[in-house]
């Protein structure tokens, strides 16, 4: 008996650990092995094969009780680590899914020495394969915790790192101005009665804030609208044009012009003297700072050495939430402006706030009452107009000063910026209908999401045409209105290039031509505005083009602002059939060359690359190399552009993706990657669409860089910008498909909005369906590996790389939707942009961490960082009031970026007694 009880193994807790572990490994072997032969087959990696094998072998000896499973397995695992080094070298986030689930099982199979020793002569070698075993454990360890962490990331075509300059002249900061114009209003809402207070002193908010973060007291403050008589009359002056200085240069001072006749009737056109700007240091008195977009602000009290003492001072709550119609579409994106004593909010839903910007106390708000359906992609308003009326009689005027902003159901809204009551004198009683000349439209197919520009005393507003819908879509026109009456000054329509006024009765401005749905940029002194274009209508299809079309699409137009006309246009994607848009507002600087100072413009792209032009030619400062690129494939060959325009300045692009980038929680999920990348039809940069099977678009449509912008210091001669770094994995639909899978368009009775990204493009051969991101559909983990997001400081005279880190941590991301609360910064997608100060910190949020954090811009580290209460897709700004530095922000989260929603605006600043020392 003695025998048999030594030769046979008991069945208890070590003999059915055995078999589960080895049921478990088999089943995990069989996938692994499968995949990796039909890998093989696509012309993959051989290792899944070699994997997969010994894990079915492990799992055999495990069902005898053999050692044999461990030191099988440690065969196995040493080849696993020797191979992930060879594809990723000593790249932690990258050799998550080839090391994490191999080293757990390695330590299963490592628990079950006990049970293998109970067998007659199994208990040879077992202390040997035990410290092997946790040798190989330790040196998979070294290997993922060697993460990039904050290191610099690498890049395609990136220049070497340089330096940081000192700035050149601290003190001089400069703050110009231009001219903004006004909207329609729908709603008379002005609260005569004492308003119920929205705004919080932080020494209420409940658990919204990090350590770092201590409340304060708010001041008392009145919250009924103020009478016209108790107004402060130094709001400011006319409209924000310039601002910020040059590169490597002192500030330009603007010159002292007359007021010019405009190209529009009645408009009166004047130009700002440098009394009469706003000050862009106290103010934020248009979207990105001033018109010049630089996002940059001389105020200096908040320092890398003090701002992790920064608190909150209040937080105000505009009420704009989803109702349940409206669930899962809202996406505000706000920039606030700041003028005067008063900070202007604009909600998700078009609603215009007034709120003092010392203690977050609402004034007035006005409610264009914007129904549900006028929602396109999503609820946005990422900001409003600031305008100063010169023919004033008093600065006390109804409309002296005013807000014009766009809504969602496609109307200009003009208010008083002290009262919030509609300007009666502009358009039909505050209000200018834009649908006017469209043609047949729905609610939901064109909305303004993006402020106007005001230059010259003209309103020059594009508007969002929902993607993707029809060729016979409304027009993409930019038009200008007088900034007072709101009459309309001019038309730029694509398709009508000789005329500039209203379509003719019976006629329509021109259908399915690029539209301008971000914010453009302007030159109060050139007069000229500066438009990004989108590309037409069907994003993925070109063959129906115009001629005209296939030459503006995707361009930075350069527009006369008095009589409409294009100065110059430079396309950055030919023939553009990925939906390139130019999402960015571009900034104007004066940029030094060996000739002297160039006026020049500063334009990025989604695909990644950025150009630096002469902003009154629109010629290159830097080579633009055009670069052939693929057109052997896909179903447009005959129509695709055989080279593309590439910069030379500077890329955000990373380079064409390998099978060995792809990612995943585990080994299984990047096999499936693997396989999905080898079997999709990938090039490159600009690989034409297809319909034979999926298509790798990289970047995708989200950049690159995006509507968030860059920043731009030019006393240091830096220029910041935050990124993306996603492919889409995207396939054209035969018609036919796509009516059988009932992909409908807007005006369809049977569309729905939301759900999958699919976009019928009506009036082309082909619907198209997009991966956005390139998902796996199990996990909701992206397919390529980290980071999906950085920020990067760029020499702004050289185009050369000074540091480059990931933005983001993992915190709110991870498998299945469930966050990891990792605070490893992994690099996350990102929207929003991001702002400097002079004193040398970038203030940041956009990451879908729900974090806001100042970064030094001289090293790249973050310095402080606070806990936000919804996402931050937006951009921050800063102001002075009381001899207070504060950084206010918006985040209303993103439905797409799939953060949380809210309502909240929140002040930061100094503790005072800080600021009194």
């Amino acid at each position: 008996m003695a025998g048999r009880d030594h030769d046979t193994p008991s069945k208890g807790f070590g003999f059915w650990w055995a078999i589960l572990l080895g049921a478990i490994i088999t089943l995990l072997g069989i996938a692994i092995f499968g995949g990796g032969i039909w890998l093989l087959t696509l012309g993959g990696t051989w290792y899944y094969l070699f994997a997969g094998i010994g894990l079915l072998l492990t799992a055999y000896f495990l069902f005898r009780r053999s050692m044999g499973a461990v030191w099988v397995y440690l065969l196995t695992f040493v080849g696993t680590v020797i191979w992930a080094l060879w594809e990723k070298g000593f790249d932690g986030w990258a050799q998550v899914p080839r090391l994490v689930a191999p080293s757990i099982v390695l330590v299963l199979v490592l628990l079950t020495i006990p049970a293998l020793r109970s067998r007659a002569g199994a208990g040879r070698g077992a202390f040997a394969a035990g410290v092997a075993g946790l040798f190989a454990l330790g040196a998979s360890g070294a290997v993922l915790v060697t993460s990039q962490g904050d290191a610099v990331v690498a890049q395609e075509t990136q220049a070497p790192v340089v330096e940081l300059p000192e700035p050149l002249n601290e003190d001089e900061a400069s703050a110009e101005t231009g001219a903004p114009v006004g909207e329609e209003t729908v709603s008379n809402e002005v609260d005569e009665t004492p308003a119920t207070p929205s705004a919080r002193p932080e020494d209420t908010v409940e658990g919204e804030t990090d350590a770092l973060i201590q409340s304060d007291e708010a001041t008392d403050a009145t919250t009924e609208s103020p009478d016209p008589e108790e107004v402060p009359a130094d709001l400011g002056v006319n409209s924000p044009d310039t601002g910020e200085g040059t590169a490597g240069l002192e500030p330009p001072q603007p010159e002292n012009e007359e007021g010019t006749e405009g190209g529009g009737e009645e408009i009166s056109l004047v130009s700002m003297t440098p009394e009469e700007q706003l000050d862009v240091g106290a103010n934020w008195p248009a979207y990105g700072g001033t018109y010049r977009a630089n996002r940059y602000s001389p105020l200096s009290q908040i320092t890398p050495e003090n701002v992790d003492q920064l608190e909150r001072v209040w937080t105000f709550e505009t009420g704009d939430m989803p109702s349940e119609e409206a669930e899962g579409r809202y996406s505000p994106e706000n920039t606030p402006l700041k003028v005067g004593d008063d900070i202007y909010v604009c909600s998700a839903m078009g609603i215009a706030i007034a709120v003092d910007a010392a203690t977050g106390l609402e004034e007035w708000r006005f409610d264009p009452e914007v129904p549900v359906d006028a929602i396109p992609y999503g609820a946005t308003c990422r900001g409003m107009a600031y305008y100063e009326n010169p023919n004033a009689d008093s600065p006390d005027d109804l409309c002296a000063q005013r807000i014009i902003w766009g809504t969602l159901d496609a109307r200009l809204i003009a208010v008083d910026a002290r009262l919030g009551q509609p300007c009666e004198d502009f358009g039909l009683n505050g209000e200018v209908y834009l649908e006017e000349g469209l043609g047949d439209t729905v609610p939901g197919w064109y909305a303004v999401t993006a402020p106007p520009v005001i230059v010259r005393g003209v309103v020059v507003t594009g508007a969002q045409v929902n993607d993707g819908q029809a060729e016979d879509s409304p027009s993409g026109v930019v038009r200008g209105y007088n900034a007072i009456t709101g009459e309309l000054a001019w038309a730029w329509d694509l398709g009508n290039p000789d005329n500039r006024a209203e379509p003719a009765e019976g006629e329509v401005y021109t259908r399915g031509t690029p539209n301008m749905w971000t914010m453009a940029a302007a030159d109060e002194e050139l007069g000229l505005v500066y438009l990004p274009l989108g590309n037409s209508a069907v994003d993925y299809y070109g063959s129906n083009r115009s001629e005209a079309e296939n030459e503006y699409s995707t361009s930075l137009v350069a527009v006369d602002a008095t009589t409409g006309d294009d100065v110059w246009h430079f396309q950055t994607v030919h023939r553009d059939v990925w939906d390139y848009d130019l999402g960015s507002q571009p900034s104007l600087v004066e940029f030094p060359t060996d000739e002297g100072t160039v006026p020049a413009i500063i334009l990025s792209s989604k695909q990644g690359d950025i150009y630096i032009l002469n902003r009154e030619t629109g010629e290159s400062l830097f080579e633009v190399e055009e670069r052939e690129v693929p057109t052997d494939m896909g179903v447009e060959q005959d129509y695709l552009s055989p080279t593309q325009p590439f910069s030379t300045y500077h890329t955000l692009a990373f380079p064409r993706l390998e099978e060995k980038d792809m990612w995943g929680m585990s080994p299984l999920d990047q096999l499936w990657c693997r396989i999905q990348f080898r079997m999709a039809n990938y090039e490159g940069m600009y690989t034409p669409p297809t319909a034979d099977g999926r298509w790798i678009q990289y970047p995708g449509y989200n950049g690159g860089q995006d509507w968030g912008s860059m920043a731009v210091d030019t006393e240091r001669g830096v220029l910041i910008a935050n990124y993306n770094n996603m492919p889409n994995y995207n396939r054209l639909i035969p018609r036919e498909e796509a009516e059988e899978m009932g992909v409908h368009a807007i005006f369809e009775p049977e569309y729905q909005p939301g759900g999958a990204e699919a976009g019928p493009q009506l009036g082309s051969p082909y619907a198209i369906a997009i991966n956005a991101g390139w998902r796996v559909p199990f996990t909701g983990l992206l397919c390529t590996e980290p980071p999906y997001g950085g920020i990067r400081a760029i020499d702004l005279e050289t185009g050369e790389t000074i540091w480059d880190r990931p933005l983001g941590t993992a915190r709110n991301n991870g498998p299945f939707g469930i966050p990891s609360r990792l605070p490893l910064n992994i690099g996350t997608p990102n929207n929003g942009g991001p702002i400097i100060t002079e004193s040398g910190l970038i203030f940041v949020a956009a990451a879908t961490d729900g974090l806001i954090r100042a970064i030094d811009v001289a090293t790249g580290e973050t310095v402080w960082e606070d806990t936000l209460p919804a996402g931050g897709q937006t951009t921050p700004i800063s102001y002075e009031v009381g001899g207070r530095q504060f950084i206010v922000l918006a985040p209303g989260g993103h439905h797409f970026m799939e953060t949380p929603i809210g309502d909240e605006v929140i002040a930061w600043a100094l503790p005072e007694d800080v600021v009194e020392d």
